[in-house]
């Protein structure tokens, strides 16, 4: 079996909701219950660290707070921390995206920055840019929570950016396809440790050094197996990798 038909085996098999359990951990399982992109992004930011602890963490916060009062949001988040995050991080990153929410959607935000040359690396830098808008606050936590705004040439894989665009813009059994105004085909590969072995090992994937330039080569390589959905891919490769299936 060659790697293509490999991997369009494998994106058959998981397209279905039993891969989104609490046996099976993975973020998207609360993303998909609340079906909302703000919601969506706190999973995708919050996607950092082992499978299961990440989705304990989501299970326990209340989304609803998104349109709740700064006064509310304090008082309900004060003992929840995540990591890297102190509750006042998470608190804070709370009150950030209330704020935005109240402004604008996340999708609007994106393609503004997104269309003019559909580069989703473009959309981020808006995006990102805006976030960190609507608040003073700073920390380390917080920072790391929502990373740096892109730079034109940048070094950050983007993971939980781009896996979180992964789930508003596909559309399938797994993703949510919230979004309208992006093409799936400008998407790219949310590279984790699973996705970056597992493609080196297949040989989808020369660089060995984990950063942007890998994300753009792998992408540009899963679209010679579908130009039009290349990061269909992704899910089936992550798996792969988290369950040890190549020796």
């Amino acid at each position: 079996m060659d790697v293509k038909e490999l991997l369009d085996t494998e994106v058959q098999n998981r397209n279905n909701s039993l891969e989104l359990s609490y046996q099976k951990p993975d973020p998207l399982l609360i993303a998909r219950r609340e079906n909302e992109e703000y919601s969506a992004l706190i999973c995708a930011l919050f996607a950092y660290g082992k499978a299961s602890l990440i989705v304990k963490f989501l299970d326990s916060l209340d989304f609803s707070l998104l349109n709740q009062s700064e006064k509310i949001i304090k008082k309900k988040l004060s003992n929840h921390y995540y990591r890297f995050q102190n509750s006042e991080d998470v608190i804070q990153f709370f009150i950030t995206l209330k704020r935005l929410k109240s402004k604008d959607s996340l999708e609007n935000i994106f393609v503004r920055g997104y269309k003019k040359n559909s580069l989703v690396v473009e959309g981020l830098e808006k995006l990102i840019r805006e976030i960190y808008a609507q608040s003073p606050y700073t920390s380390r936590g917080y920072k790391f929570l929502i990373g740096k705004i892109p730079s034109p040439k940048p070094t950050s894989p983007y993971k939980r950016w781009n896996m979180f665009l992964r789930w508003m813009v596909r559309k399938d059994n797994l993703d949510m396809g919230l979004w309208s105004g992006v093409d799936k085909k400008d998407l790219l590969i949310p590279l984790d440790t699973h996705t970056f072995n597992i493609s080196l090992k297949l040989g989808l994937l020369s660089r060995k050094t984990y950063d942007f330039k890998a994300v753009k080569e792998l992408s540009e390589k899963l679209k010679t197996f579908d130009p039009h959905d290349p990061i269909k891919y992704d899910f089936a490769l992550y798996r792969i990798g988290q369950e040890k299936l190549l020796k």
